[in-house]
């Protein structure tokens, strides 16, 4: 063996086994879930602690624990009260924060059931939550301390009669991102449906890249949970189901934004499976879906564009990825434009430096004019989707993003970030998706 490879094996073996150490020395191997109430409107934000629970394992990282790669739109941090060192840190948005900047929260308070998991500690540790405006200003936050020989941290999960349904088994729940299907809407006779649906998913999701090269980083179970009616509920038409996950068309009196607020209740559902990521598969044709990031995907399984909008949803959520499109002018206050956005595929050019920068060919014009290519909507030959998603890959800065025409830049014309249409997510959002699984999975 060459000796610079040998060093660089020696580096990573002791690189492996410190962050394993440092693991071990506050963890304890099993899950703290914690259980907040987000309230208020659309001036204040509040933050509760509600309920402590563990859970058998912990299937999150375990090296970088003190290092965030995206900033969110809040954070959920575990310290040591002694020394205050940070020993894991994770981020996140909410629909909470969605709320807040529509008109009933101009009028209103309402509050909102949420749930983190952390690692068991093993002695007491501090935990901060922290809430984030568009403009990266804390708005709420939350300190309190865990100890864990509290006796009211209520085990769950670990029931022998469990028996998790792998759509995907790549590795141990340590090594691997570990995602968790949960069935919405499904009777007990449709859950074979259900398990057919989850492998469609998967195929979809592991069809683009970087996923597809990527595969044998992820786990995915699919966990069976019955409704008593068929499908979700849909406010609009008066028609109400009991499920699982408690989701329903309408949300925010949008016709198709299918959602849930009910976290409490979809984290008892996942209780008997090690988890990190939550994909919601709900039985319906009817359009609609959503993704918050590091919170939950919710897509329906027989759309026609089902496998478009999964991934799209699941770039949201997983990915941390903005949207693309704009709706014109009436999102104008979306972004500031003094500020940089903590989306990975969007920039107002405060620091664009820390986006897409380095990828930029040489002579690149900002903002960058479009290319002449068929309208999507119109396109039918071969030859005009092959200029279309030629599009995708052509890196720059193209004004209109963030569902905002004018101050937000994304950098591609087409992206699957954009429209359903296109196969591809564009190189930038490729990367960021490749950056995060390698974050979620370093060794």
């Amino acid at each position: 063996m060459k000796p610079i490879l040998l060093l660089f094996l020696t580096l990573q073996t002791t690189l492996f086994t410190l962050h394993a150490q440092e693991f071990e020395t506050h963890f304890d191997g099993r899950t703290l879930r914690l259980d907040y109430i987000f309230a208020g409107d659309s001036v204040a934000q509040h933050i509760c602690f509600h309920k402590a629970y563990s859970m058998p394992v912990w299937a999150g990282r375990r090296s970088r624990m003190a290092e965030k790669l995206l900033q969110g739109n809040g954070q959920i941090t575990v310290s040591d009260p002694v020394t205050h060192d940070v020993l894991y840190v994770n981020t996140f948005s909410t629909l909470f924060q969605e709320w807040q900047a529509t008109d009933e929260a101009k009028h209103v308070q309402r509050s909102f059931p949420t749930s983190y998991l952390v690692p068991f500690p093993k002695h007491p540790v501090d935990v901060s939550v922290t809430l984030t405006d568009f403009h990266n200003r804390v708005t709420a936050s939350l300190t309190h301390r865990i100890d864990p020989a509290d006796i009211l941290i209520r085990p769950l999960g670990g029931s022998p009669s469990a028996q998790p349904h792998y759509v995907l088994r790549s590795g141990d729940v340590a090594d691997c991102v570990d995602i968790a299907i949960l069935a919405e809407g499904y009777t007990e006779q449709e859950l074979p449906k259900f398990y057919t649906d989850c492998q469609r998913a998967v195929d979809a999701i592991f069809s683009h890249e970087p996923f597809a090269s990527m595969k044998a980083r992820f786990n995915v179970v699919a966990v069976a949970a019955t409704s008593q009616g068929s499908g979700p509920s849909i406010p609009r038409l008066g028609q109400w189901n009991s499920t699982p996950a408690g989701s329903h068309y309408d949300t925010f009196y949008t016709d198709r934004y299918l959602m849930t607020s009910e976290i409490h209740r979809i984290y008892d559902q996942l209780a008997d499976v090690p988890f990190e990521h939550i994909i919601v598969m709900v039985n319906s044709s009817t359009y609609g879906g959503g993704g918050i990031y590091n919170q939950i995907t919710l897509s329906t399984s027989d759309h026609s564009t089902f496998k478009q909008v999964l991934v799209h949803e699941f770039g949201h959520a997983y990915g941390g990825l903005g949207d693309e499109y704009d709706y014109g002018d009436d999102m104008a206050n979306m972004y500031n434009a003094e500020t940089e956005p903590w989306e990975p595929n969007l920039t107002t050019l405060v620091d664009f430096a820390s986006k897409w920068q380095d990828m930029l060919p040489a002579g690149t014009a900002i903002p960058t004019p479009k290319a002449d290519i068929p309208n999507f909507r119109y396109a039918h030959t071969a030859d005009e989707w092959a200029q279309i998603n030629a599009a995708t890959q052509r890196v720059g800065v193209f004004e209109g993003g963030g569902y905002q025409t004018h101050g937000v830049y994304r950098p591609a014309q087409e992206c699957r970030m954009k429209i359903n249409e296109v196969e591809h997510f564009c190189p930038v959002c490729n990367r960021a998706i490749r950056r995060i699984t390698e974050f979620y999975t370093a060794k």
